[in-house]
């Protein structure tokens, strides 16, 4: 994984985590790597993992069972959830910049016609 230099590593992590749960990759209820397994995979420091489990036990997306591990929410629908508010972020953000830049309703509607198109 290639990290940005403008945001902190443990919260681009916690970000792939979250794509993965979106993806399929990780499922609801599974148990995730310990911290070390996790810094050897992103190569990053054990502390740092430790933050990310940290940081994705309070966006309650995880759990840790003494003595088990740490497991993913088994919320239903969680990866959906997750998706569709990624997909809102996103769309609010381009919205917003194109805006900015002037373009009216109609021409961004245009811009995604076009956009769309290409990924048919």
């Amino acid at each position: 994984m290639d990290f940005s230099a403008n945001i902190p590593i443990y919260l681009q992590v916690v970000e792939e985590v979250k794509r993965l749960l979106m993806i399929g990759e990780l499922r609801p209820g599974e148990k995730l790597w310990s911290a070390r397994d996790m810094a050897l995979r992103y190569q990053i420091n054990p502390n740092t993992a430790a933050k990310v489990y940290k940081e994705l036990e309070q966006q309650k997306l995880c759990y840790t069972k003494r003595g088990l591990g740490t497991f993913l929410t088994e919320e239903e629908g969680i990866a959906e959830k997750l998706r569709r508010e990624r997909a809102e972020h996103l769309v609010s953000g381009f919205i917003r910049e194109i805006s900015g830049l002037g373009y009216t309703r109609e021409e961004i509607g245009r811009f995604l016609d076009a956009g769309l198109q290409k990924v048919d």
